[in-house]
């Protein structure tokens, strides 16, 4: 198993954080907040801390060579870019 040094990197003033909105199983929520609540830190900052250290993993794993290569290099292109192919989550949504 392959570990990486991470490291939590504040955006500028003029870069705002952006709010992001997902949906997770409730157990996974329960551990979160217990998370939280014991070390007295919000929710939000262990998912910043979960996304900053795994987005690398799944750029490898996703993006085409080309893409990723321009991604690592810090050309990180627009993200109006349509998708590929259908989202993992797609059919997570019809089922309901």
């Amino acid at each position: 198993m392959k570990i990486t040094e991470h490291r939590l990197v504040r955006p500028r003033k003029a870069e705002k954080l952006k709010v992001v909105a997902v949906r997770i199983d409730p157990a996974i929520e329960r551990r979160l907040r217990l998370l939280a609540e014991t070390s007295g830190r919000k929710p939000s900052f262990f998912l910043q801390q979960l996304i900053e250290g795994g987005i690398s993993t799944l750029e490898e794993a996703w993006l085409p060579p080309d893409l990723l290569n321009q991604v690592r290099a810090g050309a990180v292109p627009d993200t109006s870019v349509s998708r590929v192919g259908p989202d993992l989550f797609d059919e997570c949504v019809s089922e309901r």
